[in-house]
């Protein structure tokens, strides 16, 4: 009888210790007891885990580093990965930088915020509590949050910048130099609550180089091109783990046949420095990037039709390049729909979300390079100082987290049945 109670105490006492370090830590201990994250490779015009085929159900939300620096805002990140993980999202493209401006990271050239850096930390320790990967931006062509226009305001207020041209960016050797300075602080941060070098870490899906990078200072796209190849190649320098883009919307330029330039929305946007295929064959870029926004890049007035028409040629001309043109996958980083269409009704919504995945959808299944999608963007209730003209709280749009969670599910799916091992029956597929 004693060895038989005794046994019964000893089962007690593990299961209480069991439930204390549960309630004590949550899920953050269990993180630890899942499946460590490795790396998301490439093979062709394929992204790969663990050697089987990975596709990108993602989104955007870029205010997650400037939400986090704040106690007040913090919740806003968990609340917002939750979020994604019960839609099956994977991957989330967020901003890593500020420079300049409030809450910056970048205070001045070299010189950073801990705090801020600290609340960057959070974000990516956050995404992989959540086992959700990050796309992280280094720079951006807009004002908002600095953006290049801040660069070339450092140099010319240090005497040093050549030109007040903001696409002096793209080409004064000493804004490179801060550039690049700034590049090799973020590559080799190590996280403060993780302990791992963000070079280091797999929860990092990639680095962007810039969002919406644009020279016409120089049509040619001579400038753009060779910044491009400096900048790439200095990132592979100091991490050859991570994948890596550009960051473009993917316009067509001067060296893309006369048939490709017309794929552009109109003829200007072949004169913005830009090069779809001749910027992405740099040999150091892992993968391309394309933009989505008939709303915005279409002459007023045109109807929904052809807004769709457009999407279907754009999408399918990249895809195509992607598999033929450059052996890369092509992943549509941003895509929207604006609320200021005069159109604009869930069913509208309904019918342009669906339309894009379904692209994205028949390209993997077809094993094409059409490799994933991230909407723009996602926010949480409460945020109406970041809803743009297409931000989406997804508690307001139950139509939208149903084909958000099925394209999870379907790609999934795919993967699958290529011996991927997905998780989509715990997000009820």
């Amino acid at each position: 009888m004693l060895v038989g109670h005794g046994l019964v105490y000893l089962i007690i006492c593990l299961a209480s210790s069991v439930a204390f370090i549960y309630i004590s830590f949550g899920d953050f201990t269990f993180q630890f007891m899942e499946k460590k994250m490795t790396f998301v490779g490439r093979e062709g015009a394929h992204f790969i885990v663990d050697g089987t085929p990975f596709y990108v159900n993602g989104w955007n939300s870029y205010w997650l580093m400037i939400q986090s620096v704040e106690e007040a805002t913090r919740p806003r990140i968990t609340a917002m990965f939750k979020t994604a993980s019960s839609l099956g999202l994977t991957v989330c493209r967020t901003w890593a930088f500020n420079d300049g401006t409030y809450n910056a990271l970048q205070i001045s050239p070299g010189l950073f915020d801990e705090r801020v850096f600290k609340a960057l930390d959070r974000v990516v320790m956050e995404a992989r509590r959540h086992r959700i990967r990050l796309l992280l931006s280094l720079a951006n062509d807009w004002q908002d949050y600095g953006g290049k226009v801040q660069y070339v305001k450092w140099a010319w207020e240090a005497g040093v910048g050549l030109s007040s041209s903001n696409d002096s960016f793209f080409f004064d050797q000493s804004i490179r130099s801060y550039f690049k300075n700034y590049i090799k602080v973020i590559l080799t941060r190590r996280n403060h609550l993780t302990g791992i070098e963000y070079r280091d870490d797999p929860t990092i899906f990639g680095w962007e180089l810039m969002n919406e990078p644009h020279c016409p200072s120089d049509p040619s796209g001579d400038t753009l091109q060779n910044w491009i190849e400096e900048m790439a190649n200095y990132v592979k320098s100091i991490d050859k783990k991570h994948m890596l883009t550009i960051g473009f919307e993917g316009f067509y330029g001067p060296s893309s046949p006369a048939q490709k330039r017309l794929v552009n929305p109109a003829e200007h946007f072949s004169r913005l420095g830009l090069d779809f295929i001749r910027n992405s064959k740099v040999v150091a870029l892992d993968f391309t990037s394309v933009h989505i926004y008939p709303d915005l890049w279409l002459p007023v007035g045109t109807d929904e039709e052809e807004k769709i028409a457009f999407v279907s040629r754009w999408a399918a001309s990249h895809i195509k390049d992607g598999h033929n043109e450059l052996r890369k996958p092509v992943l549509f980083t941003e895509f929207g729909l604006s609320s200021k269409n005069r159109n604009a009704s869930d069913t509208l919504y309904a019918e342009f979300y669906k339309h894009v995945f379904d692209l994205i959808y028949k390209s993997a299944k077809k094993e094409g390079a059409g490799s994933g999608s991230f909407i723009w963007q996602l926010i949480e209730g409460g945020m109406e100082e970041f809803h743009d003209e297409f931000g989406i709280d997804t508690g307001e749009k139950p139509s939208l987290r149903k084909l958000l969670k099925e394209q999870s599910c379907r790609l999934g799916k795919i993967s699958h049945t290529r011996r991927w091992a997905w998780r989509s029956t715990e997000k009820g597929c």
